[in-house]
């Protein structure tokens, strides 16, 4: 017989996670106990040999009982463990309403980047380096709302800085435009861990800046960029194909000029799908066709 002293390192951990994936996953004495070594004997009563199998045709006769069978000992109760208490998310609508009073306070946009940059309503701050608030030109007539952050963008502090945001730029100079000639931000300022989906959580408390950024800048064109972005601020349920290439009015407040705005598709989407630059070109055909009749 193989004694466990015997076995290597790796040919221990190997049987120990056999054991576990058997189901043994529970210590039940204080010390281990080596089974493949000859166990003392226990002293006590025999435990009596169990009677001989009965006959296959022969009637098994009933027990005699001299009296009434001791009652085992109850089991002691097996509570299930105790799980963590989950901790209680923050009131979305608090927050949303935090985050409104505070943009809705900045008369500027150098001051709703302040803001943004103190504001600890948003989740996703904790776990980004940098928070990316805009690039480009505040000035400009042309803005550009993209979804998120991305790995180089949360590096670097700046909107669309890596492949997605070069195929932006030739994709404004296909036009005649520019950073230069162009404002670009983000739906969220902060970037989500592994580039995952926002939550709508996390979109609301980011929202009340964003509608206060577009109504600082008053652009003449406001162009969103992929399906998040165009849902969330055209207040549609309809997918980024369905949506691109049309063009909406968008006004944050009735004492607020319209702007026209029109989703197209998300420069990263473009990388993953490059047979759909056709209709991302038509869009910005129409956008520089928009911009020309805008002066």
């Amino acid at each position: 017989m193989v004694q466990t002293s015997d076995l290597s390192d790796a040919d221990a951990a190997s049987l120990l996670a056999w054991q576990v994936a058997a189901g043994a996953d529970e210590a039940i004495l204080d010390e281990p106990v080596d089974r493949t070594r000859p166990q003392p004997s226990i002293s006590g009563p025999a435990i009596p040999a169990p009677p001989p199998a009965t006959p296959r045709g022969v009637a098994e006769a009933p027990p005699a009982f001299a009296g009434a069978a001791a009652p085992l000992p109850p089991r002691p109760a097996i509570r299930p463990a105790a799980s963590p208490p989950r901790p209680v998310p923050a009131s979305t609508p608090l927050v949303a309403q935090d985050a409104k009073a505070l943009a809705a306070s900045c008369k500027t946009i150098a001051e709703l980047e302040q803001a943004v940059r103190v504001y600890d309503g948003c989740g996703l701050k904790k776990t980004a380096t940098n928070t990316v608030f805009a690039d480009g030109n505040p000035g400009a007539k042309l803005m550009f709302v993209g979804e998120a952050p991305g790995a180089d963008e949360d590096r670097q502090g700046k909107p669309f800085v890596g492949l997605s945001g070069k195929l932006l730029d030739r994709m404004l100079q296909a036009i005649g435009y520019d950073r230069t000639s162009a404002y670009i931000t983000n739906i969220l300022f902060w970037r989500p861990p592994g580039n995952r989906q926002p939550t709508p959580q996390e979109i609301q408390q980011c929202l009340p800046f964003v509608v206060r950024h577009i109504e600082l800048v008053r652009p003449d064109v406001l162009v969103l960029l992929g399906g998040t972005s165009a849902k969330t601020i055209l207040n549609q349920t309809e997918g980024i194909l369905r949506l691109r290439g049309r063009w909406f009015e968008y006004r944050t407040d009735e004492s607020l000029p319209v702007i026209p705005a029109i989703p197209t598709l998300h420069p990263a989407y473009l990388l993953r799908s490059p047979g759909q630059k056709r209709e991302a070109w038509r869009d910005f055909l129409s956008l520089k066709l928009r911009l020309s009749d805008a002066g």
